[in-house]
């Protein structure tokens, strides 16, 4: 697996109104030359430009371009979970396929629709620790799914559930990936066995973790 941690650092998060405006105009720039250009070829000062924000105000805000580039996949996996957590709300699944098929579908729809998302979803491809110095980036998103999961299923909230989360992710994300490689939109019959492989492994994990 690919170590190449990135360096960069979000410096502070806006508080006032007119700054917090400049910083999401900064993550949305960043996500359209994503699009356009691509992650190697984005630099700060295109971004800047892009959002017509000094390139000062981006770096009173992000260390460098791994900082930049770290924010928009945390709130890319904001938006992820805000959108999974209201549609179980509204849904209410009764077993671990229904939970499964919200998560794959709404990933799914972010990576057709959100702009940037193909590039970085919650993490820059090739870099394995964008969202946070310390943890690979799926080891990070399977410790934001913990309390959710563990509120649905009725399992401990502990490092064992992290560890069959952690396995769900790397599943989904090399299926999920091989899905949009072959079609632009997501080929559905990958998309359909990343959710029947999920469901058999969740399913058998599961059962066997203790409740709380």
């Amino acid at each position: 697996m690919n170590q190449d941690r990135t360096s960069g650092t979000l410096r502070r998060r806006p508080v006032q109104r007119r700054s917090a405006e400049r910083f999401e105009r900064l993550l949305d720039a960043c996500a359209e030359l994503l699009d356009e250009v691509g992650y190697v070829a984005l630099t700060t000062k295109d971004v800047a430009r892009r959002a017509e924000v000094p390139i000062g105000t981006l770096y009173q805000f992000f260390s460098d371009k791994e900082g930049l580039i770290g924010a928009l996949a945390a709130r890319n996996l904001d938006v992820f979970l805000e959108r999974v957590s209201a549609r179980l709300d509204s849904e209410k699944p009764e077993d671990v396929s229904g939970i499964v098929e919200v998560t794959v579908d709404e990933f799914v729809t972010m990576r057709r629709t959100i702009t940037g998302f193909g590039v970085v979803d919650f993490g820059a491809q090739g870099r394995d620790h964008t969202l946070d110095p310390a943890l690979d980036n799926n080891t990070a998103v399977a410790g934001r799914l913990r309390a959710l999961t563990a509120t649905l299923t009725g399992v401990r909230d502990d490092a064992e559930l992290e560890i069959v989360l952690r396995v769900a992710l790397e599943c989904a994300d090399s299926v999920l990936r091989l899905a949009f490689l072959t079609d632009s939109q997501g080929d559905p019959r990958l998309i359909a066995e990343c959710k029947r492989v999920l469901t058999g492994y969740l399913n058998d994990r599961i059962r066997s973790l203790p409740t709380r």
